[in-house]
């Protein structure tokens, strides 16, 4: 597929930013405006980095690639020995312990490097903090009676807190007519399969019930665990796309009853659909939205509009909270894709004001709203474009918090523990603001 060109001038960060971000946007800790920018412009992981770490957790690829680059592209060790996330701490801002997804970009700003071999985050010359690479589970030792990898499984992120089940690594949304704009799913499988890894397309219920029998024996961090994959047009394996999904929590939960707290990330579903979920043992229900503006939806997301439409999608998610209850409703969109050309609005002020009132829309039901921050991967309808500034992470946070707390809203359940030093969630800071009082 063609990429997009762009002619937007990419932000580099440098030291003068992130102090000038954090003079302006005082409600929102130092922590997330740092996560933020790594997020946004990814890291180049130097090959020293890698030396003398132990055995972490490696990226398991485990839905999408969350690259800058292609995997073929990336050198020094980065395709296969970058870890899932890092967690750095200390540095220029005396940063509390933030965890933050790996995105490989050889060309950013921010580098892994070793310091008396301890890896440590540099912005330049300018030390972010030292950090940890995460721990490899004891129980992916093991291998299924199938051969498979548990990493290529039931891998876990977050610090090991969710174990993410792509149970389908396609999309039947495909092509360019289709695809969602952002989206690399089609592309990554691809990716994997040209490198030669294992990467299973249609999860089988045994292989997952195998690996999860050695979880629940072995471990006690994974608290949750998430269902998800491509969506289903037609049929996949003979089934539906509810019956598809639906046997997932019904054989976890037939083995390991409220073993874990089961979500499920799939298309909005009517409300009688939702009940089959419920009733199966899920708990959190992601119906996401991508993208707020109307007509947007339709350029970004053309396969959603076209098989269900943007006002059933929304009708869908605000009635699935009638089965699920409004706290349990938490669908996710793409931060900064409002942005993205050729569509997307030129300024950071008309992305923030429709995104917002998207935020409000939902936050005045019950039902909030998480974020992913776009990162622009390079086979995807968006191409490799600039993503926005890093300015609109600070307002996009300000106006997330913002809302929340007029609403007087619970945490989100399913993600841990809030707070700067406490999240986990490391594809956006959302859940790194919930409960900051400020500074002076």
């Amino acid at each position: 597929m063609a990429k997009i060109e762009s002619t937007q001038i990419r932000q580099v960060s440098n030291l003068a930013l992130l102090e000038e971000m954090e003079r302006k946007y005082k409600s929102i800790p130092i922590e997330a405006i740092v996560k933020q920018d790594i997020l946004r412009q990814g890291i180049h992981f130097l090959p020293e980095s890698f030396l003398n770490q132990g055995d972490y957790k490696a990226k398991d690829y485990f839905i999408f690639s969350f690259d800058h680059t292609p995997l073929s592209e990336l050198g020094g060790g980065a395709d296969t020995k970058a870890p899932e996330e890092i967690r750095i701490q200390g540095g220029h801002f005396d940063l509390k312990p933030t965890v933050i997804s790996t995105r490989n970009n050889p060309n950013s700003p921010y580098q892994m490097r070793s310091v008396e071999g301890i890896p440590t985050l540099f912005l330049q010359d300018i030390s972010m903090g030292v950090a940890a690479y995460p721990p490899k589970p004891a129980w992916y030792r093991h291998t299924t009676k199938n051969g498979k990898l548990p990493g290529e499984i039931a891998p876990v992120i977050e610090w090991g807190y969710l174990i993410y089940l792509t149970v389908f690594r396609n999309c039947q949304y495909f092509g360019k007519e289709e695809e969602c704009a952002y989206c690399d799913i089609n592309h990554n499988y691809r990716q994997q399969k040209g490198a030669g890894r294992p990467y299973t397309g249609v999860k089988d219920t045994d292989d997952i019930l195998e690996v999860l029998s050695w979880i629940d024996a072995e471990d006690e961090i994974a608290k949750v665990y998430t269902i998800t994959g491509g969506s289903v047009l037609t049929n996949l394996k003979k089934k539906s796309e509810v019956d598809f999904y639906l046997q997932y929590p019904q054989a976890i939960e037939e083995k390991f009853p409220k073993r874990w707290m089961g979500k499920l990330v799939a298309q909005a579903f009517e409300k009688e659909d939702c009940q089959k979920f419920k009733d199966a043992g899920i708990q959190i229900y992601h119906p996401n939205y991508e993208v707020w503006d109307r007509e947007l939806f339709k350029k970004i997301c053309p396969g959603k509009e076209a098989w269900i439409g943007y006002d059933t999608w929304i009708r869908r998610v605000v009635d699935s909270a009638e089965v699920f209850g409004p706290e349990n409703v938490i669908p996710n969109f793409v931060g900064g894709v409002e942005l993205s050309e050729p569509w997307g609005f030129k300024t950071v002020a008309e992305a923030i004001h429709s995104t917002s009132e998207g935020l409000d829309f939902f936050m005045s039901k019950g039902i909030v709203p998480r974020f992913t921050a776009w990162c622009p991967e390079p086979y995807t309808t968006l191409g490799t474009q600039a993503g926005p500034p890093l300015e609109y992470f600070c307002e996009l946070l300000t106006s997330w918090k913002s809302i929340f707390e007029k609403y007087n809203l619970p945490t989100p359940p399913g993600y841990g523990e809030p707070g700067p030093g406490k999240a986990v969630f490391s594809v956006s800071a959302f859940m790194d603001v919930i409960g900051y009082k400020g500074r002076a």
